[in-house]
């Protein structure tokens, strides 16, 4: 009797259709991807016909001088971004971590995280409004705007990995190096940043993705000749969809996918 009252615990891999629905899950995400990829090495100029096996695209791509200056571009905003924002974002992390609760800290956290939560238009819309008055005031129209921009909604997407990351450690350590009489810089330095490595690569390399296919908030703060890659992309959409723009989509996959895969290394040797 004591047998049968105990009941079972649910796993929702064992349920009928989950292996269908999965499968279908997964060729919702992942086919249009592979499609794109194929069709990158087309040889055709026509996106629907397959003309056989080429790298023409890609090569056509590489000597592009528009996509030489937008993806340049697009490197040095993204870096430039990750890096302020990853900064930012990890005294931050250690402010709201590395303390005892207090009323307004949820608030703070809240605060932080604000650019997750709007709607990235309305980013977009209140970023122009208050760039195209500075540009106004000031006559500088280059590209620190969009490193302004990009470093705004990148803050939250490097905090969160580095929060995490501090709310696993073991705070004992940096009390140790506190009773050994270590400055709080030293312990920081020697304790409390090697811990915290992992995290704040994590952060910058997610910051550095988001802003590099930025699309939106580019759109709405650019000046007229700057162009990134996601919006080139999205400009030669509006006028003639070729195969060059699967092999720049290919390339920004493949990208992706190194920085992940560098990343997991890092972190097992880490460990």
């Amino acid at each position: 009797m004591a047998r049968w009252g105990i009941a079972r615990r649910f796993d929702i891999r064992v349920q009928p259709g989950f292996g269908v629905i999965a499968l279908f899950t997964f060729a919702l995400l992942y086919l249009p991807i592979v499609t794109l990829v194929v069709y990158a090495f087309n040889g055709s100029d026509s996106l629907s016909s397959w003309g056989g096996f080429s790298l023409r695209w890609f090569a056509d791509a590489a000597r592009n001088s528009s996509v030489q200056d937008a993806a340049l571009r697009s490197f040095i905003v993204a870096v430039l971004a990750a890096s302020i924002a990853t900064v930012a974002a990890t005294m931050a992390a250690i402010a709201t971590t590395r303390t005892a609760p207090y009323r307004g800290l949820g608030f703070k956290y809240a605060f932080i995280n604000q650019p997750l939560m709007v709607p990235e238009i309305v980013t977009a819309v209140a970023l122009l409004i208050v760039f195209s008055r500075v540009k106004v005031w000031t006559g500088y129209s280059g590209l620190g705007y969009l490193v302004l921009a990009h470093t705004a909604f990148c803050i939250p997407f490097a905090y969160l990995p580095i929060r995490a990351r501090l709310e696993g450690m073991d705070s004992s350590l940096e009390r140790a190096a506190a009773d050994l009489y270590a400055t709080p810089w030293m312990a920081f330095r020697r304790v409390t940043l090697p811990l915290l490595r992992p995290g704040i690569i994590a952060g910058f390399m997610l910051a550095f993705v988001i802003s590099l296919d930025d699309v939106v908030i580019t759109e709405f703060v650019k000046s007229g000749g700057q162009d990134t890659l996601p919006t080139y992309m999205l400009g030669q959409i509006r006028r003639a969809v070729t195969p060059e723009i699967n092999a720049i989509a290919t390339a920004f996959l493949a990208l992706s996918v190194l920085l992940v895969t560098v990343f997991f290394f890092i972190n097992r040797r880490k460990a």
